[in-house]
């Protein structure tokens, strides 16, 4: 039996968002040395933030920021199980963080909290030496020191139970914490070596927080004791769905020119309304909101051709079809909704006009969509089959249609542990290959899959999905039968598609994502019903969001999935590297994944914005019938796509008389129809080298918690967040499962179940590495390791859209960098609350468009010495 282990670290991230270590020797790596310089990274630039940039001497003092978040926290600790990207956004404007992040995404000493910090000896132990700013205190007067930093060690160092902690990477390392010179310095002394040190109390507590655990189990939920950021809490509202901050009157730092800000949370179906109200100032979007932003700037009196344009049920119920008909009960229906479709309308067209008041503001989130492949069982327990689905990806395709509709770069990502434009960042792919169809078919030859094979009888069981995914299917053909009946429900959980993803689905999808502009499209944008909070967006599923604490679930196969932690922020930077291409003998015994995987996965709900494809709705797809699209088909034959590279195989693949046919788990909900568009175009990718694919809708509520957490799926498409310590929080992503005390198989946060002793030993190897370059080269190594194991595919970088008055500055599209919220605030004295709309509030223009075709260095990021 295998299980999911808390994480022995961060859950995904330290700033926005949220997310180890031993054993010896370095293996020879002739085939994966890394070969990249030290100077390319500034030959891939980073997306430019989008924040309304201006000088604090051009900005008013005063005001309300009202900004949207997902939710209202339901803890104000960072480190405990339950807590949220809210409850970060929180911390990052309350309490110390000593370390933040540049545009670039590598870690800089925070000046208001730290005058310096530093490694002052190696040997025979590692110690660091904080000296902290004589002018830091806590909101109750008293000095930051090192009794806040022993408080917080104890409580996170995993010795005492009594602390309900979810992540404690680091902490367990550190032998003493002691006072240095004066009350200002605080030594910490390791056990071990530890890279990720300026990880570390950050954010950083009191320790009438950390001191005992009843105080932080249940001290810090609603309220905290004392802050010492340039805000400070007032309330916590959770009727009014309210977090409110304002200015911390004992801010030693550059004042902050707003007066509060007002953290209100609104489900993403709802915030195009609340924009259009004029209750926001600030809020994170999806694509179809964006493309209504845009186009209200544009639009010069009466609603636009959005509503004249419909193509939903408002415009067929306005055909005067319904009216000839002599019924007078129909002509009385075909009324009514006329009146419906005219009150659609003008509701469209008055938020048309209160969106012209807004901007959107965008660039490429510190975050990458990958495809998932589940390698415990199955063909893709196979290292040769995963690697043919890789080579069958062209992803500069499918980057190109999340990202070129938007005007955001469209390059795939290279790396798993960074992203372009972080400093170590290089291009590993090699060490798995590029696109190459005739390659992918040789490997699933070679793997003893081939075409025309024959068939056995269905006993039950189909690869790839196993006999516990069947069981649930036949449960779902039963619930489907019934829902088609009464003609009720939408968006069913198994609503399963076999193929490339081509047929009614990618209709429907193009319905639903069309006029964007339009009555139907605006009703479009409503969650799911079964998520309260309304944090689904558009199927982006950031890990690392939303966990839930107890009450793990069981998977399939009796694994318990413990839940990593919620953490605290994204973090930015770092790591990464480039290899000599790959080949399947290169590959060490050791670096070979063991045929039975592991197991289970964690909980993650939705992140931010995926924008559709303004092409989605154009896939070719829509000449299969309706019906077809409502049946679950176990394993009916791809449709054939072409290609220039390549034709369909002549019949499907088999080996020991069953089909190759992967179960393509997607969310079904109103707001992934970008993530369902994607896969549908790997699906048919797939089609070409003779993999059936059996497309299964399940409800966002459910996708991570029932399906990715128990490891029913073959395919699946979620986003990692990037993050500056790599070596600590990538290693329980790629780690390879272990076995716990018990005798089961700990998973901790690889979704996947693939991975190989060697990527555990180099991540552990660069963990305890002081040198900043040779650390680089080993997580580089891990990179491309992970690369040819083909568990995890990086398809591209997510968007960021964020919706703006035009007057908000130094907030927005923030993408690595960290926020500065003493220096968000109102431009030209504007102030919030009820304004007078623009008349055409013209649109910014992003740095995107401005440096479109320009060759942009990063700017260098200055770190701390070590010595």
């Amino acid at each position: 039996m295998s299980k999911v282990g808390a994480p022995r670290g961060r859950t995904c991230s330290r700033t926005i968002r949220s997310v180890a270590l031993i054993t010896t020797g370095v293996l020879a790596l002739p085939a994966l040395a890394s070969c990249s310089s030290g100077d390319e990274r500034s030959e891939v630039p980073a997306a430019a933030q989008d924040v309304g940039p201006a000088e604090r001497d051009r900005i008013a003092d005063g005001g309300t920021l009202r900004w949207a978040v997902d939710t209202v926290p339901t803890t104000l600790n960072t480190f405990q199980a339950d807590a949220d990207a809210t409850t970060s956004r929180v911390a990052g404007a309350v309490l110390p963080s000593l370390f933040t992040l540049d545009k670039t995404g590598r870690p800089q000493r925070n000046p208001d909290y730290l005058e310096s910090a530093k490694i002052v000896e190696r040997e025979p132990k590692q110690v660091v030496l904080y000296k902290l700013n004589q002018q830091a205190v806590w909101s109750d007067g008293r000095e930051l020191g090192a009794p806040d930093f022993v408080a917080q060690w104890r409580a996170l160092s995993g010795k005492d139970s009594a602390y309900w902690t979810a992540r404690n990477a680091g902490y367990e390392r550190i032998q003493k914490i002691e006072r240095g010179a004066d009350d200002l310095e605080v030594r910490v002394t390791f056990n071990k070596p530890y890279a990720d040190w300026r990880g570390l109390f950050s954010p950083l507590y009191p320790k009438d927080v950390m001191g005992a655990p009843n105080s932080f189990n249940d001290g810090a939920r609603n309220k905290l004791k004392a802050t010492a950021g340039p805000f400070q809490l007032k309330e916590l509202d959770r009727e009014d769905r309210q977090v409110t901050l304002v200015r911390n009157p004992r801010w030693w730092g550059a004042r902050p020119k707003l007066d509060s800000i007002v953290l209100s949370a609104v489900s993403r179906d709802k915030r195009a309304a609340a924009l259009a109200d004029g209750t926001l100032d600030l809020a994170e979007i999806d694509s179809p909101v964006a493309e209504r932003i845009k186009k209200a700037a544009h639009e010069k009196g009466g609603a636009g051709p959005g509503p004249q344009s419909a193509t939903g049920p408002a415009s067929a119920a306005a055909s005067p079809s319904a009216a000839d008909d002599s019924d007078d009960q129909k002509a009385e229906a075909a009324k009514a909704s006329r009146k419906k479709a005219d009150e659609a309308i003008a509701k469209y067209a008055k938020e048309q006009k209160g969106l012209r008041a807004y901007v959107v503001r965008k660039s490429l989130e510190p975050a990458f969509t990958q495809l998932a492949l589940n390698g415990e069982t199955g063909p893709l327990a196979d290292e040769r089959v995963r690697r043919a689905v890789a080579r069958a990806l062209d992803r500069q395709k499918l980057a190109e249609a999340v990202l070129k509709p938007l005007g955001l770069p469209a390059n795939p990502p290279g790396s798993h542990l960074a992203l372009a434009g972080q400093q170590a960042y290089a291009d590993s792919s090699d060490a798995l290959g590029e696109q190459n169809t005739q390659e992918a078919q040789g490997l699933l030859a070679d793997a003893g899959w081939t075409p025309g094979g024959p068939l056995k009888k269905d006993d039950g069981t189909k690869a790839g999905s196993e006999a516990d995914a069947d069981k649930k299917k036949d449960k779902d053909k039963e619930k489907t039968k019934s829902e088609e009946e009464d003609g009720t429900k939408k968006d069913k959980e198994g609503d399963t598609e076999s193929g490339s993803g081509s047929g009614p689905e990618s209709a429907s999808d193009g319905a639903s994502e069309s006029p964007s502009g339009s009555p139907s499209a605006s009703a479009s944008e409503s969650g799911s019903e079964s998520d309260p909070e309304g944090a689904s967006d558009e199927g982006a599923y950031i890990v690392g969001d939303n966990k839930p604490g107890r009450g793990a679930p069981v998977s399939g196969t009796g694994a318990r999935v413990m839940a990593p932690a919620h953490g605290t922020a994204f973090q930015r930077a770092v790591l990464t590297g480039r290899t000599e291409p790959l080949n399947d003998s290169d590959v060490n015994a050791q670096d070979r994944q063991p045929g039975g995987g592991g197991m289970a996965g964690a909980y993650a709900p939705s992140g931010t914005a995926a924008p559709s494809s303004a092409s989605a709705s154009a896939s070719g797809s829509a000449s299969a019938s309706a019906s077809a699209s409502a049946s679950v088909s176990a394993s009916a034959s791809a449709s054939a796509s072409t290609s220039a590279s390549a034709s369909a195989l002549p019949g499907p693949l088999a080996k020991d008389g069953k089909p190759l046919t992967l179960r393509f788990v997607l969310p079904s909900g109103s707001g992934s129809e970008q993530l369902r568009t994607v896969g549908e175009k790997i699906a048919r990718m797939l089609d070409r080298i003779g993999i059936r694919t059996e497309i299964t809708k399940v409800a966002d509520a459910n996708y991570f918690k029932d399906h990715i957490a128990s490891g029913d799926y073959d395919l699946a498409l979620y986003s990692w967040p990037a993050t500056a310590y790599p070596a600590t929080d990538g290693r329980p992503i790629y780690a390879k499962p272990v076995p716990a005390s018990d005798g089961s198989l700990l998973v901790e946060q690889n979704y996947t179940r693939v991975g190989t002793d060697h990527i555990n030993q180099l991540f552990d190897q660069a963990a305890s590495e002081l040198d900043e370059k040779a650390a680089h080269d080993l997580l580089r190594q891990a990179d491309a390791r992970i690369w040819a194991a083909a568990g995890s595919i990086p398809l591209y970088q997510r968007p960021q859209l964020v919706a703006a008055k035009p007057s908000v500055a130094n907030a927005g599209a923030f993408a690595f960098a960290s926020p500065r919220y003493e220096d968000i605030g109102f431009k030209n004295n504007a102030k919030s609350g009820p304004q007078n709309p623009a008349k055409s509030a013209e649109p910014e223009k992003s740095p995107q468009a401005e440096e479109a075709d320009k060759t942009q260095k990063p700017e260098a990021a200055e770190s701390e010495s070590d010595e």
